[in-house]
């Protein structure tokens, strides 16, 4: 199996956020969250706790929304 991109998740003081997203990407969530158990010999997560790092480490990587909040902080 190759690496994946997060890591351990950290617990974290949470903020309720409800959204809808199609199936497909919950199930996909669901294995993705049993893969990363596998990978780090922890227990399983559920879905809803991985949303939160995988939109954290996705803004993280994208340098466009880094330069601009960078160009932001400057003014």
């Amino acid at each position: 199996m190759t690496k994946l991109k997060l890591g351990p998740l950290n617990d974290d003081r949470p903020v309720k956020l409800t959204v809808e997203m199609p199936a497909a990407v919950y199930r996909d969530l669901a294995a993705y969250a049993a893969a990363l158990a596998a990978e780090t010999g922890g227990e399983a997560v559920t879905p809803e706790k991985l949303v939160a790092p995988m939109l954290s480490r996705f803004m993280a990587s994208d340098r466009g929304f880094a330069r601009g909040r960078r160009n932001r902080r400057d003014d």
